[in-house]
């Protein structure tokens, strides 16, 4: 596939997407209302914790490489502050909209009351196609727009770091303009960034760590292993390729995986290390174009429906509807993406038996190394690889302990005690801070 077919490709899934009208922003109101009910809370409690406390959007100029000056819009919300620093990604992507970052700042928020650290949620986002810019007009691009909002972040206020179509490279870029504008090293203002330039080790696999974990403990409480599980990725980015690599490592069956260029399938299991490393050497990182025996060329949504015991949705939100619910066969749902299922899928993945861990809790790998690596920069004091892996293992297990003990003291989904748990949490800060003045 081309990289024109690609995007044409993508263009169609997320024409479909509107076409079941998926508000993420809408989304995450009912799903505060939903664990705002169950826990009896009164509305205007409930309004603090939808609300965003600031909302940014920016003008971002930017010379292109043929001289033409194009104007792109930047968004930046800061969702909640009453636990800490906010704290989420900047992603780069033509669907960018205020309602899909005000949506992402605020699971974000939920996300780290979940796992119980010290940050808010926040999130940033700005309008545009990475992949027809070159790596010149990139970097200009990130250096407004860090310029741009830079009065609004920092070390102690907001802390981005990479999403989608960002990564270390961007926070370099992003970080250093912050160090020239302010005359003083910034390697705290984010994270994600490369080693030499104050990154932490195994931040980029962090993500996908955290979803393995996730799978690992939830099939452990259903009285299963990971070992002999067959197991779908849909997405094949940074989260999904490092899932599906660790879950692979640990003798998973992988079975499916998917991009924006479609899904490839073999039911005895994909070679996930060959695979690697042919999407390594792709121009556009995709995986089309890649043969080995067995192996079939699907349509990209044909991963979502396949029947595995175990899938993990890890590409954007809203991918899993009331339209395609009742065709997913999997028994476990482990969400690598942000919002992939909507409130409507989930009734119906729920009449169906399906067991999903919630994406406030399986994909809280990257906010908790995010965290370690926040506080490495703080102190200027790096650790061993190691011991990040360690400590992200073990707050996630203690964050899933707590949640699948929720659930089953109020007969709960994991969902809705992942938003209960979350919601307490935040709402003790703000019973506890007071309201000003």
């Amino acid at each position: 596939m081309t990289p024109e077919q690609a995007r044409q490709a993508q263009a169609t899934v997320e024409r479909a997407l509107k076409e079941v009208e998926v508000n993420p922003y809408e989304m995450f109101r009912a799903q505060v209302d939903l664990a705002g009910e169950k826990l009896g809370y009164p509305a205007d409690t409930l309004e603090m914790v939808k609300r965003p406390e600031r909302v940014i959007e920016v003008s971002v100029p930017v010379r292109m490489d043929d001289g033409r000056i194009e104007v792109f819009t930047g968004y930046r919300v800061q969702h909640s502050s009453v636990r800490g620093p906010y704290k989420g990604g900047i992603r780069y992507h033509p669907s960018v909209t205020m309602d899909e970052v005000k949506a992402l700042a605020g699971w974000m928020a939920w996300k780290c009351a979940v796992v119980d650290i010290p940050l808010g949620g926040g999130k940033g986002g700005i309008v545009c196609d990475p992949t027809r810019m070159s790596e010149g007009e990139l970097e200009r691009l990130t250096r407004r727009y860090a310029a741009m909002i830079l009065p609004l972040v920092g070390p102690q206020h907001d802390i981005p770091a990479p999403d989608v179509n960002t990564n270390s490279r961007i926070m370099n870029w992003f970080m250093d303009t912050a160090t020239a504008l302010r005359g003083e090293p910034m390697y705290g203002i984010v994270t994600g960034k490369d080693l030499a330039v104050g990154g932490a080790r195994g931040r980029r696999e962090a993500t996908g760590r955290g979803v393995m974990i996730v799978v690992e403990e939830l099939l452990a409480r259903l009285g299963r292993k990971i070992a002999g599980s067959t197991v779908a990725v849909q997405g094949f980015g940074n989260v999904g390729s490092v899932a599906a690599q660790l879950l692979h490592e640990k003798g998973a069956k992988v079975v499916g995986v998917s991009d924006v260029s479609g899904t490839l399938y073999n039911p005895n299991g994909l070679d996930i290390p060959a695979l690697l490393a042919y999407v390594a050497r792709s121009p556009q990182r995709l995986i089309a174009g890649y043969t080995a025996a067995g192996v079939q060329a699907l349509p990209g949504s044909d991963v979502l429906t396949l029947d595995v015991d175990v899938l993990v949705p890890a590409a954007l939100e809203g991918q899993i509807t009331e339209v395609n619910a009742e065709q997913i066969k999997a028994q476990v749902i482990v969400e690598g993406a942000n919002g992939p299922t909507t409130p409507e899928a989930d009734l119906i993945l729920e009449e169906h038996g399906r067991v999903v861990a919630p994406d406030i809790l399986a994909n809280a790998g990257g906010v908790i190394v995010s965290y370690f690596e926040w506080v490495q920069n703080l102190q200027n004091f790096y650790w061993e690889e190691a011991e990040t892996n360690e400590r992200l293992a073990a707050i996630l297990r203690r964050a899933f302990q707590g949640v699948w003990e929720n659930a089953k003291k109020h007969d709960v989904s994991l969902r809705t005690s992942a938003f209960m748990l979350g919601l307490e949490r935040i709402v003790e800060v703000i019973r506890l801070r007071g309201v000003f003045p």
